[in-house]
Order: structure tokens, then sequence, then C-alpha cells
């Protein structure tokens, strides 16, 4: 499944480790483990290449400035807009191959709406979408476009307010998105107690982490387990359930497993894909991680490629 139709973001080129993107009016070079093999030319003489990030032997790394960056920048994906920064950690708050499923939740919700056929238990309420490891809100902000209420998970305060601004710019209502800052399992937990349902769930775990109260996380110990959980807070008629995952050597047919063996006494299909990039080289296609969806319609996934 290939993110092809930005127009604010582009893959240069790649090699030795490394991508050079262009985002918006910059061009940045980042490490990427994918790219196991040679440059057509030196990535770091572009003439254009604002900042490089380089990693040090010891771990982490630090960016090198050629040109002067403001703190931070817009770029647009369709009627969205974004706030994307160079960080200590390389990223950017962004992450362009998730257009792709912003695109196909879209369609899912809109297709619902438009039908005038809520697969809610109450037929008089909006789509209630729950995002866990939220993130700065790609998925939140994409959602809410649609007319979804978006519940906005995730353990660090500093990408809340990051997504707040990208739902600002992207011109989103307040009341469409409510924020939290939690621990993922416990937030679920409550919700079960609760009784609170949502009709569509999307997660994007880190393949490891600590939440607010340093709860450990690791993806293959407890992801099944978070799913699960997640199954009792899904209404009668869910519209969608979507993994997503970065972690290297982890492929989309797990995912799909998980979702199969959770979701396989509701009626759905389930569908695995490696998410890619487009390049401006050709035949070469960047991976970026994997996902899984279950739907409860066979509707067939959209490839923007």
């Amino acid at each position: 499944m290939m993110a092809s139709n930005w127009k604010d973001y582009e893959i240069i080129a790649t090699g030795n480790g490394e991508k050079l993107e262009r985002w918006g009016d910059f061009v940045l070079l980042r490490p990427d483990p994918q790219v196991i093999w040679k440059a057509n030319f030196d990535l770091k003489s572009f003439k254009d290449l604002s900042a490089h990030y380089i990693r040090k032997n010891d771990g982490g790394g630090y960016w090198q400035f050629f040109k002067q960056l403001p703190p931070s920048w817009n770029v647009n994906y369709k009627d969205l807009t974004f706030q994307v920064s160079p960080t200590n950690f390389k990223h950017t708050g962004l992450f362009p191959e998730q257009a792709v499923n912003w695109d196909n939740l879209r369609l899912i919700c809109r297709g619902s709406i438009d039908n005038h056929q809520p697969q809610t238990t109450n037929h008089q309420s909006p789509l209630k979408i729950l995002n866990l490891f939220a993130y700065t809100g790609g998925a939140s902000v994409a959602l809410s476009k649609e007319g979804a209420h978006v519940t906005h998970l995730d353990a660090a305060k500093g990408m809340i307010e990051r997504a707040k601004k990208n739902a600002e710019l992207s011109k989103i209502p307040p009341d469409k998105i409510r924020y939290i800052a939690d621990d993922a399992v416990k937030f679920v937990l409550r919700e079960i107690k609760r009784g609170v349902k949502y009709d569509g769930i999307l997660m994007d775990p880190p393949s490891y982490g600590r939440g607010p109260g340093g709860e450990l996380w690791k993806l293959e110990d407890n992801l099944f387990d978070l799913v699960n959980l997640c199954k009792n807070i899904l209404t009668d008629k869910p519209l969608f359930f979507l993994i997503n995952s970065y972690t290297t050597g982890l492929q989309s047919s797990v995912l799909k497993n998980i979702l199969n063996i959770v979701l396989g006494g509701l009626k759905g299909s389930v569908e695995g894909y490696e998410l890619t990039l487009k390049t401006n080289e050709k035949g070469v296609v960047l991976p970026a991680g994997c996902s899984g969806l279950w739907t409860n319609t066979c509707r067939t996934m959209h490839n923007e490629g």
C-alpha cells in the first residue's frame, strides 16, 4: 500500500542507510535502517539540503544544519495541514506513509455517514473513534474531518499539544477531538468499567516504551492482550479496527492473525499489508512499517499507488 498522493512531501533519493526527503520548502537527510543499498550519489552533497541527522556511535544523534530553519513549518496533505519540525530523535512529528490509512479510514467513515446508517449502538450519535498511541494526531485529524468524534490518547503530553496544533491548523472544531494523556491499557480498562463503546479503534503502538506512570510496554508481549481488551469496547456493529507497527521483523501477517483471532466472531474481513513510500528513483520503493485492518465489510482496500 503506497502513499503516493503527497505534494508537500517526497523522497528524492535513498542509499547508504539514509533517505533524502523534501518536507514542504525544506530538504532533510535522515537515517533509515531499511535502506541497505548504495546511493547513486553523495546524498550529503545535494545542493538544496537544509539539515542532516547524524547518528552517534554510542547511540542517539544530532542535527547538522546547512540552512537556517524555522523551529517548525507546515505541510499539507489534501485538506489536512500538519506541523513538522526536526526533533532530537530524528523524527519530524509526522509519518507520511500513514496517508494510506488516513484515506482508507476516511472512506469507511464517509460511507457509513453518507448511507445514513451509522453502525453505532445509538443511531442518533456520531461515529465514535478511539485512537491509541495517537502521537501528533494525523489519524485523529483525518477522521474528525469526516465528522467522527475522536478520543485521542497518548502517554506524552508534548505529543498531545502537537496534536491540538494539527487539529487547529486543519480547522477541526474543538469539540470533535477529546485529548487524554494516559497509559493505553489503564484507559481501556476504565472504559470497559464505564460501558463506553466505540465504532472504530486504531492503534500505533511503539516497539518499546513506558507509560506516564512508568508502565512497561513491549510490543511482542503486550499487543495481543491489548487488542483483546479493546474488543470489549467495540459497538455491536463496529466499522473498523486498525493496528499499525514499525517493529522491524514483525510481518503484516502477524497483525492479521491477531485480528482474526480476536475478532473472528464478528462478520467482516481482515487484511494485512506493508506500508510503502514511493521515491524519485526508478524501481525503488521504501518500506515503512505494516498494518492489519479489520472492517465490517468486504471493501477493497484503496491503494494510492
